[in-house]
């Protein structure tokens, strides 16, 4: 990172978009700021820096914020270029990469999120079943290929992983194992697990939890 440079991540420490741009930010070797921030009684810095979702993630970069965090991932590709590539040169590849990353935040996401605020008898089993599919989905995207980019971790595994730290949420409250029906998915989170950007980035699943617990109380929907 050039001298003088000034970098401050906006974040939640839960955060799944949160930790696409720490793990963005750890390939690259890029160091910065940490402010945690209380999403239920949001700061006067998280407003002034991103006015309009109101949300975390927010990187400040010379004073400059840039919000949302795949938008922020590949503002972080290009201006620390020189490392670690996450988007493919080819613009086709391109393309796809952002597929994949959208289908994450549509299908993965938005399933996640359903899982944390809908009351467990209220979930139906075609719900997860669907769920389970959608992972199939991406275990068939990924093959053989050690990531998702090929035999380097890139920009749809720095949109997926954070998800790592969440399977083991979502496997609780609907009672199914990831290990049984994405075994290769399964083994793909172990061995990016054993990359340092990855491990360091992510939270503990446990920790994640009893933190998703706490939120469905909050929502009562218990």
């Amino acid at each position: 990172m050039a001298a003088g440079e000034q970098v401050t991540l906006l974040d939640s420490w839960a955060s799944s978009f949160g930790m696409r741009v720490r793990i963005a930010l750890a390939e690259k070797g890029v160091k910065y700021e940490y402010i945690e921030q209380d999403l239920w009684n949001k700061s006067g810095l998280l407003l002034q820096m991103n006015p309009v979702h109101k949300k975390i993630p927010v990187l400040v970069h010379n004073g400059k914020p840039v919000c949302e965090s795949l938008v922020i991932v590949q503002y972080i590709d290009e201006v620390w270029k020189d490392k670690a590539p996450l988007l493919p040169s080819d613009p086709y590849q391109r393309a796809q990469s952002r597929f994949w990353a959208d289908f994450v935040d549509r299908k993965i996401y938005e399933h996640g999120r359903m899982i944390l605020t809908t009351k467990v008898e209220d979930q139906e089993a075609a719900a997860k079943k669907d769920f389970i599919d959608t992972l199939k989905l991406m275990e068939g995207e990924l093959g053989d290929k050690p990531y998702f980019g090929g035999e380097t971790l890139g920009y749809v595994d720095v949109a997926l992983l954070p998800y790592c730290c969440w399977f083991y949420t979502y496997e609780n409250i609907l009672n199914f194992s990831l290990e049984a029906d994405c075994p290769k998915l399964n083994a793909y989170c172990k061995r990016c697990l054993q990359k340092e950007s990855v491990s360091k980035s992510l939270e503990d699943p446990k920790k994640i939890y009893d933190f998703a617990l706490m939120l469905r109380k909050k929502l009562g929907v218990e």
